[in-house]
């Protein structure tokens, strides 16, 4: 019998390509403090933390309450962007995932509630997922509050699980909960970052991290 095993996914720059709403949730968060714009690398390079402590990072000693303001009014509205898409070969992934009897699936995200329900239900993936975390509920990552939580209502051990991001905190965030990483290049932080972080695998595209479970005994 294959042991059950729980497979967490973070969200932006791992499932879904959302840069391009995030930056205008970025530039619409500096104008509300009146601050410029930060370059390209470095406003994604925060992608992962929670909204406010990313934010912060952006512009130290600005207010971080009207800049959160700003950043989530892009999102409600006539002209608010639409759901993000999700990186090629994810959806075949995560559907082949979903259809194994030992695998549970989990999402620990920087993300909102309120912007995670409508990403999965837009993407019809909400029963695709035991747990999701979010940021509402937790400490920034890389503090391991999410995994901790998502392993408990999964029911397993940390040995039992992998988390997969695409950010130095989704590596560190699995270190500091003993769950094994993998990352993304696909996504914000750079292969040297991540393996810095310390993850235990990186892979490239989606086909190779399907590969990468299976050789790690991580499938049926």
């Amino acid at each position: 019998m294959t042991a059950l095993r729980l497979v967490v996914f973070d969200v932006d720059g791992t499932l879904v390509d959302s840069q391009q709403a995030i930056l205008a949730g970025i530039a619409a968060a500096m104008a509300a403090v009146e601050r410029p714009m930060p370059a390209r690398e470095q406003a994604l390079s925060i992608v992962g933390l929670s909204l406010p402590v990313a934010l912060a990072r952006l512009a130290l000693g600005a207010d971080v309450t009207r800049m959160v303001e700003g950043y989530r009014g892009v999102f409600h509205g006539d002209d608010a962007p639409g759901v993000s898409p999700l990186y090629p070969g994810a959806r075949a992934v995560l559907d082949g995932l979903a259809a194994e009897d030992h695998t549970l699936l989990g999402i620990a995200t920087g993300k909102a509630r309120r912007g995670l329900d409508k990403l999965l239900a837009g993407h019809g993936l909400t029963r695709y997922f035991l747990t999701t975390q979010v940021a509402d509920d937790h400490p920034s990552k890389p503090h391991p509050a999410m995994l901790e939580a998502a392993l408990a209502a999964a029911g397993v051990a940390p040995e039992q699980a992998v988390m997969i991001g695409d950010t130095s905190f989704d590596m560190e965030m699995g270190a500091a909960a003993g769950v094994p990483t993998i990352g993304v290049t696909w996504g914000y932080h750079s292969p040297d970052r991540l393996r810095a972080a310390g993850a235990g695998l990186i892979v490239s595209d989606y086909a190779e991290l399907a590969h990468a479970l299976e050789r790690r005994g991580m499938a049926a």
